[in-house]
């Protein structure tokens, strides 16, 4: 006879909702990917029904009392983690009514599904008519959650992507950036003026982009026997361990933001494949925090793939689908990699700009959702932080501008600070490589990238939510708490030194 009934009974209960949740990521990834235009009505209601289903599971009467004497039971260390999970998930689902869970997810796929045909059209007319919606449901979810909490209302929705931040950390570390981040684009951009730099030649089929993608996925260990490669309006990583669908875009003018961008979704994808198999199913098999999460995808992209010897493992795969040209050099690639220009589009923005544009949707979502701003204020808010932070007009490109990004629409009011939480700790994580591994970069010029994966999956990607975030810092890289002088650190060493 077990002797922790109640904590088993939970793991029973958590184990349904976690298949349940397969199949609604599965669908909301086909949604996006694969879906024709006239099944998404069909389709959000079919979303917002699972979602309905899973509230009720997550919210049923019983589990207050199982969670309260799973408490009392003979738990060993994992279980307690579990339990704590478990308990978080429990609270913040009850503080949500079914009605609003199942209104938002029909507002946000409306929305988002709109925003494909809205956004190339610059149509920011019609976007805001289901914007309004979607923001209206995200105030009162934050304003629920922040009841049952005690948190600000925008803290309360940032706790769901990153829990225990807040604005006010943010704020701290968004502000020393401000002070630091305009200089060192300036001196940067002022340095790479006397680089020469070839500029690729010609067009490149999505097809052969497609192959080039796969083979970089590859080479960065992804494991397509547990996960897929498709194309969507906007590039994500979704699906679930077992099965991890990733998306990416193509411009046949450009080969380099589908390739950066497919790197960038292969730091997600390998997290989630990696995630503990023996927990799967539980709250604390999961990703710990979308900001850890951030930390994978921006350590492929920016820390590994725009390393000055990476270039040299992905020259040949770029011949090989794109053909031969003096671009294609590995020192001339790794410069195109680099390159710090300030520009319109955050997915595209090399690693010194790309904290600007975080900052700004930062500061724009918090006082949305705060109640300070309206939808309206958006575009002049949008055009004015754009022109102080990168010096770029806006005004009237509404597709380049508040439109580029599916978040917002999405309903995602909170996760947008993990960019730049994500970056800081991948410079965090390679500091501690380093520390423990000195020749790491001789290592990755030899083409040798084990290492690195070897450390994200002994130190982040096999703990998923075993520690809470500071003390799965601490044992990662031996400091106390995210240490944010890694990132500048590591900006000023690639872009400024040698």
């Amino acid at each position: 006879m077990s002797t922790t009934p109640a904590y088993d009974d939970l793991c029973r209960r958590h184990q349904r909702m976690h298949r349940l949740a397969h199949l609604q990521s599965i669908a909301s990834w086909d949604q996006s990917a694969h879906m024709p235009p006239k099944g998404n009505e069909a389709r959000s209601l079919a979303l917002a029904e699972m979602g309905g289903l899973l509230h009720q599971l997550a919210t049923e009467p019983a589990l207050q009392g199982l969670l309260d004497a799973a408490a009392g039971e003979s738990l060993d260390e994992v279980q307690r983690a579990n339990l704590r999970e478990m308990r978080r998930a429990w609270r913040a689902s009850n503080a949500l009514p079914q009605s609003l869970v199942e209104a938002k997810s029909l507002a946000n796929s409306r929305c988002e599904h709109a925003w494909r045909s809205q956004r190339p059209a610059n149509d920011w007319a019609g976007y805001v008519e289901n914007l309004r919606e979607v923001v209206r449901l995200a105030r009162e979810e934050a304003r629920l959650l922040a009841e049952d909490s005690g948190l600000a209302k925008y803290d309360a929705l940032m706790d769901q992507y990153e829990p225990g931040m807040r604005a006010a950390e943010v704020d701290r570390l968004f502000g020393d950036l401000r002070q630091w981040l305009p200089g060192l684009i300036l001196r940067v951009q002022q340095r790479q003026q006397q680089e020469l730099v070839r500029v690729p030649e010609g067009r490149f089929p999505a097809a052969a982009q497609r192959a080039l993608g796969l083979d970089a996925m590859r080479l960065m260990g992804f494991d397509f026997e547990a996960g897929r490669l498709d194309e969507s309006a906007h590039p994500f990583c979704g699906g679930v361990p077992e099965d991890v669908r990733m998306t990416t875009r193509y411009r046949e003018d450009s080969f380099l933001p589908s390739l950066t961008g497919t790197i960038h979704e292969t730091g997600h994808g390998r997290y989630e494949q990696n995630l503990p198999r023996e927990w799967l199913g539980q709250p604390i098999a999961r990703a710990r925090s979308m900001g850890l999460h951030e930390s994978q995808s921006l350590s492929f992209e920016m820390q590994l793939a725009n390393h000055p010897a990476f270039a040299g493992l992905l020259s040949p795969l770029v011949v090989r689908h794109l053909g031969e040209q003096p671009a294609f050099e590995p020192a001339n690639l790794n410069r195109l990699m680099t390159r710090v220009v300030p520009g319109h589009i955050r997915v595209d923005a090399d690693e010194v700009t790309y904290p600007a544009h975080v900052i700004l949707r930062y500061e724009i979502e918090r006082a949305l959702i705060e109640g300070e701003i309206e939808v309206e204020d958006i575009p002049a808010l949008w055009d004015a932080k754009m022109q102080e932070l990168l010096g770029i007009d806006t005004r009237g490109n509404f597709k380049d501008g508040p439109m580029q990004d599916v978040h917002w629409g999405a309903g995602l009011f909170g996760y947008f600070p993990c960019y730049t939480l994500g970056a800081m700790y991948a410079a965090q994580w390679f500091a501690a490589m380093r520390r423990t591994m000195p020749d790491l970069d001789a290592k990755i010029a030899a083409g040798e990238l084990a290492p690195v994966f070897d450390w994200l999956k002994a130190q982040v990607w096999s703990q998923g939510s075993r520690w809470e975030t500071p003390e799965l810092v601490r044992r990662a890289s031996g400091e106390a708490a995210l240490n944010p002088a890694h990132f500048r650190a590591h900006l000023e060493s690639r872009y400024l030194v040698g």
